[in-house]
């Protein structure tokens, strides 16, 4: 279904730039200075596991908090997502997960702790100062821009970060191989199927050159049969060695496709591990999955 194409070394492109990270820690250096407390936890917490916790080539949150009028919807949540794997964040309505998610893209700003991308502080910058040190989001509504051809949509973000038009060029034709596309490229994005229409919102998602995506629901609203085709998507960003963070109210269809996962309740996380290890979970299954729970996988 997807060309196995060496993307990244056939066209010079890297994945979060270090001289990025370097100036967006020279901007976040001591932006935390208030929340004396949690960078202390944060900083012995790095001691116990630099691997995990604000490492290169990490997604990390740690100890999150987010309240709204005075009630505390999200409690101290912390998490990794490294590079070339998927995890789920999962949990019943309410638990406060949305809320995490959106905190760790930039859409609702954290009230304490501390976000990570390879090792720079990201947390109070904005989404898209984020975007360009390497976080992808895909929201769960259609992104793609409805006037424009499927390769007029994919250069919209190549003429943002790539100067040179013959490169430009060089890495559409690239990511319409990549994705299968190459017969839709001057097809209006308005006639795509909805598996086309997702190929299409990854594709230029990638051309920004991010090292880890964020998926909103992706499973939400479609038909039984393009469950194959999203699950087939996120493996292959996996397999590009980009680092993967699905947050779905189908449980089933996620727990087949990640490799780990974090459960919400109460704002808190309640546990994680592989999904075997999830379903097995006498607490998962009395707050969130059920006793009937079984999965195909």
């Amino acid at each position: 279904m997807f060309r196995a194409l060496p993307f990244g070394s056939k066209l010079g492109l890297r994945t979060g730039g270090k001289a990025a990270r370097t100036d967006a820690r020279r901007r976040t250096n001591g932006s935390t200075a208030g929340n004396g407390a949690a960078n202390g936890a944060y900083a012995e917490a790095e001691e116990q596991d630099p691997h995990a916790i604000g490492a290169d080539g990490w997604l990390t949150a740690y100890d999150i908090k987010k309240s709204y009028r005075k009630r505390m919807v999200v409690k101290g949540v912390s998490l990794a997502v490294g590079r070339g794997e998927s995890v789920g964040l999962l949990g019943p309505n309410g638990a406060g997960k949305t809320t995490v998610f959106y905190m760790i893209t930039g859409l609702v700003p954290a009230d304490d702790g501390r976000i990570t991308i390879d090792g720079a502080n990201v947390t109070h910058l904005p989404m898209y100062q984020r975007a360009r040190l390497g976080i992808g989001y895909l929201p769960q509504e259609a992104s793609i821009f409805r006037g424009l051809t499927v390769e007029q949509n994919i250069m919209a973000v190549l003429e943002l970060v790539e100067p040179n038009k013959k490169k430009r060029k060089e890495q559409l034709d690239s990511l319409l191989e990549e994705f299968t596309i190459t017969r839709l490229r001057k097809s209006p994005s308005m006639a795509l199927s909805g598996g086309e229409r997702r190929r299409c919102e990854i594709a230029r998602a990638l051309a920004s050159r991010p090292s880890f995506m964020l998926l909103d629901e992706p499973f939400a609203g479609i038909d039984p049969i393009a469950v194959g085709d999203i699950q087939q998507l996120v493996r292959h960003l996996t397999e590009r060695g980009i680092g993967v963070l699905i947050t779905d109210h189908n449980v089933r269809e996620t727990l087949s496709l990640i490799d780990r996962a974090y459960i919400i309740y109460d704002g808190q996380v309640l546990t994680q591990g592989k999904p075997s290890e999830i379903i097995a979970n006498e607490d998962v299954r009395r707050v969130y999955l059920g006793d009937m729970f079984v999965n195909t996988r």
